[in-house]
């Protein structure tokens, strides 16, 4: 069961780029920024430190590099989960196309998509 709206997944050209306009023209706050050491970085900003739903900045020419049937010319929502395995199952057991169980710094994540292939992904958090 998905409990909350965790974060908007904003696909951008640069990511420093975005994170100068959010923070310093619109008054974000960097959450968290984290690099893998494998290209991905993971750049999390909200309105206040305190806010329940954030946006991450990702890298649009890695994602579409990393999974190529992606939409990434909108926003895509992060919901969260506390029980990842049973919503995966539930999913895949109602002919719904999600993509693979993935481990990120984060937690672990996986993809789905609705009858018309926009892109939702869901977080189970550490």
């Amino acid at each position: 069961m998905i409990h909350k709206i965790g974060q908007i997944m904003l696909y951008v050209n640069n990511q420093d780029d975005a994170k100068m306009f959010w923070t310093e023209k619109v008054g974000f706050t960097v959450i968290s920024e984290q690099d893998n050491g494998q290209g991905m970085k993971w750049i999390e900003i909200a309105p206040t430190a305190q806010a329940e739903t954030s946006i991450v900045l990702h890298n649009k020419e890695l994602i579409a590099k990393m999974q190529p049937e992606l939409n990434l010319q909108t926003p895509s929502l992060l919901l969260f989960t506390e029980n990842l395995d049973a919503l995966y199952e539930d999913l895949k057991s109602k002919q719904v196309k999600v993509g693979e169980l993935v481990a990120m710094p984060t937690g672990r994540v996986f993809n789905f998509a609705d009858n018309e292939d926009n892109y939702f992904a869901v977080l189970e958090k550490k």
